[in-house]
């Protein structure tokens, strides 16, 4: 076999003669490449990619060319999961290489770098037979074989493995026995999840154990994606391992409790928030996971309109007042808090926060987390962080009416306080502190700025295709932004091997921003909610969340269906 193809080497064209020719490099550009080449015992290619002489298309065109194999976009290739799976995962990694399809003699496969004579011999020999190499980009290559070779294959294989393993009575009376040796098996199923959970970029893990099966779900841009496994039993021992790692108390499983715990997945320090509540079927478990390695955003990098941006940055650099931002759990708020912070922690500021839980940790900022079980909540710790000298105060969560008027009494007198709050909207985020017994003079004193916000999936650009309106998305545009809106032609989801088949890729944050005027001030001075609300359209910079969604829309952004699916419900409140 091997013959043949040392043949056919020699009639062709060397790489970078060929390149010389298309006028991609120059002779003295190859001369170091070879010189690159000699001195780390690389291939020509990878040592004229290291020196930045040509491109990864450049070089890729041009070994299309030296050995006559297609050049082929995975993007636009249905890979077939069942026939990749012939070649192992190890070797498929090992080996740059990923089945396409099978022919009549025999298979089409993707290979990152195709002049690898030894890798072609190696594919052959496991899969019994011929090879026709085909070159793709490597980071689509190892993006596609993430995609092919899933976690949920080893997840089900440890699961089942550890099933068998408790039903042998490794499993005793309801606590996993930690010194039996089965237990490696639990933290390899551990570490198999967190694996799968950072190749996926999900932001938690869900384990929840019904009556006859045991649900593993992750949740990816702000969707659950569920992963069904067969060993129920393996639910116990799974949480009682998380438990041990987080500090927590194992023998207790009849209340919920949190803790947290770090780790190192896939070269990443990950910092893992465990939250346990027992369920009729056991105790169900959510890990939510916080990438330390990544670093925080600052405000430029957060997505923000360029009008918003510089206007929150002018807030923020006031010396008092209060800025809150709003939405559900999950929506981004402590990101734009701490992108807040960032750029406010400089050596001549002092900064504390009060968090539940600290989720980053900052340097040179006091960070403190409340602790409900000794009496340390946020109106305690808030009063004696004043006593501290502080410049800017970080308070988690608006809980009660104690904390809203320490930090309300705080911001007007000399402090910069900025908080959150769980509301729908900007409007209704003052209606809440008023019914919270906040004074209304107080908040026309303190309160600067809300933000509103979401977060909202990005469209595959590779495989969105233009759409018109369906009847019920014509009805919703009309009532939320008028007839011509529900005239134009907007963009939906369809799925390709880049986005995974979900027709998205990654999300970003809707925003919407109330500055305080005189007349709202005086409607507040009044504590008239309902004219505080009205007067929410007299602000002419004021765009509502659901208005700067379908902006997105229009863009190409994001799809009707999933501004729909975030702010559908916001129109009533924005428009009130």
């Amino acid at each position: 076999m091997s013959a043949p193809r040392v043949l056919r080497a020699t009639k062709r064209q060397r790489l970078g003669d060929l390149l010389i020719g298309n006028g991609a490099i120059t002779e003295e550009q190859l001369r170091q490449a070879i010189d690159k080449q000699i001195e780390s015992g690389c291939r020509l290619g990878e040592a004229l990619k290291q020196l930045k002489l040509v491109d990864e298309d450049q070089l890729i065109a041009a070994i299309s060319q030296q050995l006559d194999v297609p050049r082929i976009e995975l993007a636009d290739v249905a890979i077939k999961p069942e026939l990749a799976h012939k070649l192992p995962e190890l070797a498929a990694r090992r080996l740059r290489a990923l089945i396409l399809s099978e022919q009549v003699d025999g298979y089409l496969v993707a290979m990152a770098d195709p002049t690898d004579l030894l890798a072609e011999d190696e594919l052959e020999r496991q899969l019994g037979r011929p090879v026709h190499p085909a070159i793709v980009r490597e980071r689509d290559l190892l993006r596609a074989l993430d995609r092919v070779y899933l976690g949920e294959a080893q997840i089900a294989g440890l699961a089942e493995e550890l099933g068998q393993e408790i039903a042998e009575s490794a499993f005793e009376d309801g606590h996993w026995n930690e010194a039996d040796n089965s237990d490696a098996l639990v933290s390899r199923l551990i570490n198999s999840l967190l694996e799968e959970a950072m190749r996926a970029e999900a932001s938690d893990i869900h384990i929840e154990p019904g009556e006859d099966v045991l649900r593993i779900r992750f949740r990816v841009d702000g969707v659950l994606r569920e992963q069904p496994v067969g060993q129920k039993q393996v639910a116990a021992a799974l949480v009682s391992r998380l438990k041990l790692s987080a500090g927590l108390n194992i023998a207790e499983r009849r209340i919920p409790q949190d803790g947290r715990f770090r780790v190192t997945v896939r070269s990443r320090l990950v910092d893992v928030r465990l939250s346990t509540m027992p369920t009729q079927h056991g105790e169900s478990v959510v890990m939510r996971l916080l990438d330390q390695s990544g670093g925080l955003l600052d405000l430029a990098e957060l997505g923000l309109p360029e009008e918003i941006h510089e206007r929150v940055s002018a807030i923020i650099e006031r010396p008092n007042g209060m800025l809150l931002v709003t939405g559900p759990t999950g929506s981004g708020k402590s990101t734009t808090l701490y992108a807040a912070l960032s750029a406010l922690n400089t050596a001549e500021r002092k900064i504390i926060t009060i968090e539940d839980p600290v989720e980053y940790r900052l340097p040179r900022v006091n960070q403190v987390q409340v602790q409900s079980q000794i009496d340390l909540d946020f109106s305690r710790v808030l009063r004696a962080a004043l006593r501290q000298d502080p410049d800017v105060i970080l308070v988690g969560e608006m809980r009660d009416r104690e904390t809203v008027e320490i930090g309300l009494r705080a911001a007007i007198t000399g402090h910069l306080v900025m908080s959150t709050l769980h509301t729908n909207d900007a409007p209704s985020t003052v209606v809440r502190l008023l019914d919270m017994g906040a004074p209304g003079y107080l908040i026309a004193s303190s309160l600067q700025a809300i933000i509103a916000q979401r977060l909202i999936r990005r469209l595959c650009e590779h495989c969105r295709k233009p759409h018109k309106p369906d009847p019920a998305e014509r009805f919703w545009l009309e009532n939320a932004i008028g007839a011509d809106a529900a005239a134009e032609e907007y963009y939906q989801a369809v799925g390709c091997n880049r986005c995974n088949q979900s027709g998205y890729a990654g999300r970003i944050g809707i925003y919407s921003l109330l500055e305080l005027n005189g007349e709202l001030r005086d409607a507040l001075r009044r504590d008239d909610a309902i004219a505080f609300v009205d007067s929410v359209t007299s602000v002419p910079s004021y765009v509502p969340l659901h208005v700067a969604a379908v902006d997105h829309a229009r863009r190409g952004i994001t799809s009707l269906a999933e501004v729909l699916r975030v702010v559908g419900g916001n129109v009533a409140s924005a428009d009130a």
